[in-house]
């Protein structure tokens, strides 16, 4: 697989060749033009994690890399980096929450993403069915059975089975090309 903008590629060059090796900064530069929502997700501490390290009960990460898969059984997808320290806690769990941000959540977005210690502390949030946190504020929320998980290249992607969910109005956080923004209704 080739990367490079389209002055740069004739459609008929040899893909992958020594001559033009893959080049992952330009792949990752091309991924960022991708705007995605942004979401905190919660579950349970487990494994061999220390709770004096986490400071609470609970574990909670910054995504971006959150999706629909299927509606009909209820399923969504999101992956974590292998070497995550929250990794041992979401792969042994049996729920989690995904939490979409809204556009006034960006403390919220980087507290869960750069946060040491304890990321709830200040937070506030309630109790799903499965007693795992729901951020107040989130415009959405989707309680997941962990259903199934599947290590690719350098992720680990969870597919997450909805058994409940919940929204509100507002408009999402959102990620492109490194920062962080609304989004505006464009005219019809």
């Amino acid at each position: 697989m080739l990367c490079g903008s389209l002055d740069d590629i004739s459609y008929n060059r040899a893909m992958n060749s020594p001559q033009n090796p893959f080049d992952t900064p330009h792949f990752k530069q091309a991924l960022s033009r991708f705007p995605t929502g942004v979401t905190v997700i919660t579950t349970q501490q487990m494994a061999d994690a220390n709770p004096a390290e986490w400071g609470h009960q609970f574990v909670g990460l910054t995504a971006s890399s959150f999706n629909s898969v299927s509606l009909t059984p209820p399923l969504v997808v999101w992956s974590l980096g292998l070497k995550s320290r929250t990794l041992p806690s979401f792969q042994k769990v049996s729920h989690y929450v995904i939490n979409v941000l809204s556009d006034e959540q960006l403390p919220l977005c980087q507290q869960f993403a750069y946060g040491e210690g304890d990321r709830f502390k200040n937070v506030n949030f309630d109790l799903s069915h499965q007693s795992l946190p729901i951020l107040k504020g989130a415009l959405a929320w989707f309680e997941c059975r962990n259903r199934s998980q599947y290590p690719e290249g350098d992720h680990i992607i969870f597919i997450g089975e909805v058994e409940r969910c919940g929204f509100t109005e507002g408009s999402p956080l959102v990620y492109q090309q490194g920062s962080f923004s609304g989004v505006q209704q464009l005219a019809d």
